[in-house]
């Protein structure tokens, strides 16, 4: 149902029964290593391009994920995923392959909370019994296609992030055991005029905050509701601006754990991962892998995902125009 002005409450509480995660191998070598389903040692994943390595990521994923829920593809009623290159050829593909019908979205990186949103909404609206929510990021072909060739193996700034190697992939069912989703926030797009395709960081971090404010507004709650805050992947810089945003907003981020998912992939001490995370399975892997693994275990009980997306391109940037940005977020409680 409607909750607010932007907002829905899932009164049936769609239950998260399976995920599953699958890295590169510079995830592999970060703090959250143990909590991924396969860690491949190279970029290639042994395919002929890094774009066919990239849809091999999300097959993957997606295969572990609907055997932990112990089901069969033909199952699951809708598949809804999306990814950062052009036409979001990774899911198109990788749905050729599990002929599940497919509902394709784009959201920049914020895709992987944009998909569990509407997933949650279509099981909750009892128009499917299962659903499977993906999304998925290549260093290479990510690199490749918004900033400079991979191989001209040119110098970025500081302020730059390191687009993850990473796919992840829930399952949505009616019933079940598992943490439910209750609820999500549909941001709004903010454009600051920020221009720069190097500070990711800063051009979606009022994004980030519009659409926690929306949430806090339209639930009537406070941060200290939850266990858990993340933002998707604002890293260093769009971490730090985001705190100073709160602040300057009144909103009592203090109440509770305040984290992102770009800064918590990495260790940013001994990786050569510039400010931190992003790309869409940035907040996929560190949601599906190990804030799912927490919340099974018991150590949290109520966490806000709210994955963060620039919605720029390619022709975009060549035309002068400035980045606008979007966030989702999506309420996960233990379903016990």
């Amino acid at each position: 149902m409607l909750k607010g002005y932007q907002s829905w409450s899932f009164e049936h509480k769609p239950v998260i029964v399976s995920t599953a995660t699958v890295v590169g191998p510079d995830e592999g070598a970060g703090p959250l290593a143990n909590d991924f389903d396969i860690v491949h040692g190279d970029l290639m994943l042994n395919q002929e391009s890094w774009e066919k390595a990239e849809k091999k990521l999300l097959e993957e994923a997606s295969k572990i994920a609907i055997e932990n829920a112990g089901i069969t593809k033909e199952q699951i009623q809708f598949y809804i995923g999306g990814d950062l290159l052009n036409q979001i050829i990774s899911n198109s593909f990788a749905a050729r392959t599990l002929s599940i019908p497919y509902i394709g979205i784009f959201g920049a990186c914020s895709t992987s909370m944009e998909g569990l949103a509407l997933a949650a909404l279509i099981v909750n609206s009892q128009s499917a019994n299962y659903a499977l929510a993906g999304t998925c990021s290549h260093n290479c072909t990510v690199e490749k296609q918004f900033r400079y060739p991979t191989e001209y193996g040119s110098q970025k700034p500081p302020t730059a992030q390191y687009t993850a190697t990473a796919a992840g992939v829930a399952v949505l069912a009616r019933k079940g055991e598992g943490p439910v989703v209750t609820g999500a926030t549909i941001g709004r797009v903010v454009d600051m005029g920020i221009k720069d395709p190097f500070n990711m960081g800063a051009a979606m971090a009022p994004a980030a905050v519009d659409t926690i404010t929306a949430h806090f507004r339209d639930f009537k709650r406070e941060p200290g509701y939850y266990d858990l805050i993340v933002t998707g992947d604002l890293a260093k810089v769009g971490y730090e601006i985001a705190c100073d945003l709160f602040k300057k907003h009144n909103i009592p981020m203090q109440q509770t754990k305040y984290d992102d998912c770009g800064l918590m992939l990495y260790d940013l001490n001994k990786q050569q991962v510039q400010a931190g995370g992003s790309g869409c399975g940035c907040s996929a892997a560190v949601t599906y892998g190990h804030i799912m693994k927490r919340i099974k275990k018991g150590e949290l009980k109520r966490v806000l995902v709210v994955a963060t997306g620039a919605l720029l391109s390619p022709l975009s940037f060549q035309q002068g125009e400035s980045i606008p940005c979007i966030a989702h977020a999506v309420a996960i409680e233990s379903g016990v």
